[in-house]
């Protein structure tokens, strides 16, 4: 995993964006209020603790560690190593294969292998790593289940601190002049749910899916590819089937790459 600024950066503008606005028509202390804050922050966090095992909501931190993190594994690199390991296993034997194995740090390629190695048969193989695949899948979605339902909770706890603020205020109409500042306190909750809840709770979800979504393309991609190398087929042929993963873009810019390299090697004087 390595860093990706990206989301941190855009939380950063987001957030200066609204300071902005907020400061050509009014001040920032009339949108800064304590008791809101906690009723919108902790009161819905409150709510997930009753919506979520304890022993999920304590991974938020790793959670949110992921959304700033992006995969190291690239499409184009997976590809380059099956074609590497086909043409070993076809020149030597698939068993020499054995020795590669302890080099390799994506799990699901490197048990896929083992199995292949053993002699597995393939429905095997195929039927066991889209069960790991399918475990990965769900240990995922209860990260994004969690921010999505955090997501929904924020704003509904806005309206709840906004609704307090209001029975406050109504209640105490002796004095006229307090309903307006009365007004701006209680819609404040509002504001903080719907802030919480779309600049950073729903967009943590969706990354999250996105992030998902890629890792089972490639967890696809290594099913194929384990398969192709136990069946024996042409290295030119797994790379070829494995590139119907790439995008369009991918693709071409791989095969410019391939001749400008080609193009590269000085030819034989005769």
């Amino acid at each position: 995993m390595k860093k990706n600024p990206v989301p941190p950066l855009a939380l950063v503008i987001g957030v200066a964006l609204i300071i902005w606005s907020i400061n050509q028509g009014g001040s920032m202390s009339g949108f800064i209020d304590v008791p809101s804050l906690i009723i919108t922050l902790i009161g819905s966090f409150c709510a997930l603790l009753i919506s979520f095992p304890f022993s999920d909501i304590k991974k938020i931190p790793i959670i949110v560690k992921k959304v700033i993190s992006t995969t190291t594994d690239d499409k184009n690199e997976l590809i380059e190593k099956f074609t590497e390991l086909s043409r070993l296993a076809r020149s030597n034997g698939i068993l020499t294969l054995e020795q590669e194995i302890s080099k390799i740090d994506n799990l699901i390629l490197r048990d896929g292998l083992q199995m292949a190695v053993d002699g597995m048969d393939p429905t095997d193989i195929k039927s066991i790593l889209e069960i790991k695949i399918e475990n990965m899948e769900a240990r995922h979605g209860v990260g994004q289940a969690i921010f999505l339902k955090w997501g929904e909770m924020a704003p509904a706890f806005g309206m709840i601190g906004t609704l307090i603020g209001l029975i406050n205020m109504l209640s105490q109409l002796n004095d006229p002049s307090t309903i307006g500042s009365g007004m701006a306190v209680a819609l404040i909750t509002t504001f903080y749910g719907s802030f919480f809840a779309n600049l950073l709770f729903i967009p943590i979800a969706t990354n999250l899916k996105m992030q998902t979504e890629a890792e089972l393309e490639v967890c696809d991609m290594i099913i194929e590819g384990v398969l192709s190398i136990q069946a024996g087929q042409n290295p030119r042929t797994i790379e070829q089937k494995l590139n119907g993963y790439l995008d369009n873009k991918l693709v071409k810019n791989k095969k410019k790459n391939i001749k400008t390299n080609a193009s590269a090697v000085p030819s034989e004087v005769n």
